[in-house]
């Protein structure tokens, strides 16, 4: 029987233990966002928050509700540009990373 690890699971952990690969997930959601692909880029988010923020944190940073916050990052959430730029800013604040996108 080959032993398997769950996908979402790798990706939390090295998330949680690599900072270039937490930006490089932050990057990601960046650019399907930009690429009309924001369901995607809501869930990679939100698989990054799970990872490295948490909820709660990212609650106090952004002042707003930790269930609001879920729902904005589920799959069919629908959060407005001022608050994604704001959840956004805080995931960059609290991995201190710089620039998320490239610049074209």
């Amino acid at each position: 029987m080959t032993l398997t690890r769950n996908f979402r699971n790798t990706v939390a952990e090295r998330a949680a233990h690599d900072s270039e690969f937490a930006a490089a997930l932050l990057n990601e959601a960046v650019e399907l966002l930009l690429s009309g692909e924001a369901a995607a880029a809501r869930l990679i988010l939100r698989d990054l928050v799970n990872a490295t923020v948490g909820f709660e944190e990212l609650a106090s940073a952004t002042n707003k509700p930790s269930k609001s916050l879920h729902r904005m990052l589920s799959s069919k959430g629908n959060p407005n540009m001022d608050n994604l730029a704001t959840i956004f800013h805080a995931i960059k604040t609290r991995l201190q990373i710089g620039p998320v996108a490239p610049v074209v």
